[in-house]
């Protein structure tokens, strides 16, 4: 395999190109529809196109085979993505996709800080600001003049 897409930081700027349109076509397909029937539609649309990957790459696992706890923290984190989509499109149904876009990215800031706290992950003093200056570019970002 390509050392580029064996390699994290390909894959978190495809991420980051995919979240930017995310926003863009968002905000144009939710013109004149109700934003959480929107989210449904999305989402609809998302359970397909991973029914087909899983399918045609073979990846599918048998359920007996994932342990309670990893269910139960994928279904925590289900809830908590449909919860964030929700959150997310009636923002760019109310505001402007340039402001809401890096108010949401503050997640970016919250991970750090979920990270340390949850999951004992440690930050070294540039770590914390990059962190920092993330969470003011955001704020200055989104701010309205």
């Amino acid at each position: 395999m390509n050392t580029a897409f064996a390699s994290w930081q390909f894959w978190a700027v495809l991420s980051a190109v995919f979240a930017a349109l995310t926003a863009i076509f968002a905000k144009v397909g939710i013109e004149n529809v109700n934003s959480d029937f929107a989210t449904l539609i999305r989402t609809v649309v998302i359970l397909l196109v991973l029914a087909a990957i899983v399918t045609a790459t073979g990846q599918a696992q048998a359920l007996g085979s994932i342990s309670g706890k990893t269910y139960t923290f994928l279904i925590l984190s289900g809830l908590a993505t449909g919860a964030s989509w929700l959150c997310y499109f009636r923002a760019l149904k109310l505001g402007n996709a340039a402001q809401v876009a890096p108010i949401d990215k503050l997640s970016v800031v919250l991970v750090a800080v979920f990270g340390v706290i949850f999951l004992g992950e440690r930050l070294g003093a540039a770590n914390w600001l990059g962190v920092a200056l993330i969470a003011a570019g955001a704020v200055l970002v989104a701010y309205k003049a």
